[in-house]
């Protein structure tokens, strides 16, 4: 019965990436903003602080530094309401999004205090297994949750197996996104570091996209509690993750292309560049992971990231790349035909 539900779940992971990466991509960069809880669900509840309601000042907080900087934002939900955790993920697949963010608060029967943020993930020790158990056990308040879940047990950590097949290929931009607001929470906000995290999310198992979940802080150390429920804390944290997504945006969406290929200002007509490298990891597309090359592109096909240099509408234009690459020490690399968002390997 096991392996019956993981080849449905890996079938079914195929198909669904296929829909949202040639159908449903968004041509503006557009972060999905998920408050945690709501409505009936509390969240955490400490020292008379509620998750729900920092996590959703929080949310419209970030949404509106980001609409400020020309990015769409879509909510999971914009008022105290409870929505399924199934749902968020729906929610954030229509909108064709880049970048999905569920935003939550930590709990702890210490003092603990500090950020963290979380991708999806196998756990690696059962404090990460404790925080995804606490989130998770949301689906109880559903109602149908064991038909929705493919009959998930929070309590089971042998159910996260199943998470890991829908979220595989956005990995690695998902670890990226985390580092860059892990980063900010560190070195902007000088919070305490407590890093970025894998572990079994539903609520990052069916989105079709980079997703990363957030948790501002402990509301069960007083301090950090009152920090995390006050407006000027609530700003400060929102200023951070915008901080992150705006470079997370910078560095990749302007040159990095949905999974059917690179967005080309000539469509359907061939031109040429020059292919210096191939990876199965996704590295920011700045001159310094590239030998000082600059205006880097990057396409994905199958599980490798393609990483392209120079545009030129021949072949003969496009030996002067090709010349420039080799000097600067991509001695393989060589010149591809790009047609209809497709890279061709010449003869």
């Amino acid at each position: 019965m096991y392996s019956v539900r993981l080849i449905f779940l890996i079938f079914l992971s195929f198909s669904l990436n296929i829909l949202y990466s040639q159908t449903n991509i968004n041509s503006n960069f557009t972060v999905v903003i998920d408050p945690g809880h709501g409505g009936k669900d509390p969240g955490a509840v400490s020292n008379g602080y509620y998750e729900k309601i920092i996590a959703l000042s929080t949310s419209l907080k970030l949404g509106r530094i980001l609409e400020e900087n020309n990015i769409d934002v879509v909510y999971t939900r914009n008022n105290d309401v409870f929505v399924n955790l199934i749902e968020r993920a729906n929610i954030a697949n229509r909108s064709g999004g880049q970048l999905f963010l569920s935003i939550h608060c930590n709990a702890h029967s210490s003092q603990a205090y500090g950020a963290e943020t979380f991708v999806l993930g196998l756990h690696a020790n059962q404090r990460n297994f404790e925080v995804a158990k606490k989130e998770n056990s949301v689906i109880f308040l559903e109602d149908y949750y064991i038909n929705q879940y493919d009959g998930f047990d929070p309590s089971d950590p042998e159910s996260v197996i199943s998470l890991m097949v829908m979220q595989e290929d956005y990995l690695d931009k998902s670890i990226l996104a985390a580092e860059y607001i892990q980063n900010g929470f560190v070195n902007k906000l000088k919070r305490k570091d407590r890093d970025v995290k894998q572990a079994g999310f539903i609520v990052l198992k069916y989105t079709t996209m980079p997703s990363v979940l957030i948790e501002l802080g402990f509301l069960t150390n007083k301090t950090e509690g009152a920090y995390l429920n006050s407006l000027n804390g609530q700003k400060e944290m929102a200023d951070a993750i915008a901080t992150a997504v705006i470079k997370y945006k910078n560095d990749f969406f302007q040159n990095l292309a949905p999974t059917t290929g690179l967005t080309d200002s000539i469509e359907n007509n061939i031109t040429y560049r020059v292919q210096i490298a191939a990876s199965k990891r996704l590295l920011p597309l700045k001159p310094y992971n590239f030998k000082g090359l600059e205006s880097i592109n990057v396409v994905k096909e199958g599980n490798l990231y393609k990483y392209l240099y120079g545009e030129h509408p021949t072949i003969e234009d496009a030996k002067s790349s090709l010349e420039e690459a080799k000097k600067n020490g991509y001695e393989s690399s060589f010149i591809v035909g790009y047609e209809n968002n497709k890279i061709k390997i010449l003869n």
